[in-house]
C-alpha cells in the first residue's frame, strides 16, 4: 500500500487472513493509518519514506483513516 498526493492506493484492499498489509508514505508530509472507531489499526505519524506494518489474523472489514487529514480514508477486507 502506498500513500501518496493525500490518498491511500489502493481505496479497497481484499486480502486473505494472515496477510501482513504495509502501507509506505510517499508524500513529504506525515500521514498515520488509523482504524476508524473501534479497530487495531494504530500507527505512529509516518515521515517521508517511513512504513508501517500490520498483520491482518481476522476476517473482517477494517476501515481506516490518516489521523492527520480526515479526508483520507481507504477499507481493507480479510477474508478466510
Amino acid at each position: 500500500m502506498t500513500i501518496k498526493n493525500f490518498a491511500f492506493h489502493p481505496a479497497a484492499l481484499t486480502v486473505k487472513a494472515g496477510t501482513t498489509v504495509t502501507w509506505t508514505n510517499q508524500d513529504p508530509e506525515p500521514h498515520t493509518v488509523t482504524s476508524q472507531g473501534q479497530g487495531p489499526l494504530r500507527s505512529a505519524a509516518l515521515a517521508s519514506g517511513a512504513r508501517y506494518p500490520y498483520k491482518f489474523t481476522t476476517p473482517g472489514t477494517y476501515k481506516y483513516l490518516c489521523s492527520i487529514h480526515p479526508f483520507m480514508t481507504a477499507t481493507v477486507t480479510v477474508t478466510r
